[in-house]
């Protein structure tokens, strides 16, 4: 039998779920959410406090096969995506457009360029044309670390592999030419106060 979690999600059951492991110390700093979990819950803090309207965008998708196992549920068996996607989220902060990426790497010392595709280059370098704020928000998940990297920095980095140098950002490059987002609660990443001492 399936069982599905409000959100959608299935559960799935893990090797230690069902047998007895040794305890080990955990660290309930970032309680296993994901950077998208993470960047909602603070968009939605932003939203209710006022400080900005940020939102995830949606991405289109087409569906073309779908299976009713009850007359109450369906189920997507299969779907394309319409058009590539462009950038995660975007949303206006003090009359200011902002359009941004989030990434995820368990990679330690480096963030592979692997992660980001041509057409969300173009569509940052469009959006920064225009004097948009843009940007992304990479975590190394392994230490928990979010970085807020400009635009201009990851053009030279995406630019330097398409020449044939390095296909990743090493971590020191991120440190030096980024922002290190602290985590909090309210909100959990709060990449506003670095994005306002950038641009206002």
């Amino acid at each position: 039998m399936k069982f599905h979690y409000p959100n959608g999600k299935q559960y799935m059951e893990t090797k230690s779920s069902s047998k007895k492991t040794k305890v080990k110390q955990v660290s309930y700093s970032n309680r296993g959410m994901t950077l998208e979990e993470d960047i909602n819950e603070t968009n939605q803090y932003y939203l209710v406090h006022k400080t900005a309207v940020i939102h995830k965008k949606p991405t289109p998708v087409q569906i073309v096969d779908v299976h009713y196992p009850t007359r109450s549920a369906a189920v997507i068996k299969e779907a394309y995506f319409k058009q590539p996607s462009t950038t995660d989220y975007n949303g206006v902060y003090k009359s200011r457009y902002i359009d941004f990426e989030a990434k995820e790497t368990k990679n330690k010392t480096s963030f592979p360029l692997q992660n980001f595709h041509e057409h969300q280059i173009k569509h940052m370098e469009s959006v920064f044309i225009q004097e948009g704020i843009t940007f992304v928000l990479l975590r190394f998940s392994l230490s928990e670390e979010v970085f807020l990297l400009p635009f201009e920095a990851l053009k030279i980095y995406w630019e330097r592999m398409i020449s044939g140098g390095r296909k990743s950002i090493r971590k020191e490059e991120i440190e030096e030419a980024g922002f290190r987002i602290p985590l909090g609660l309210h909100p959990r990443v709060d990449y506003l106060k670095i994005v306002h001492q950038l641009y206002f």
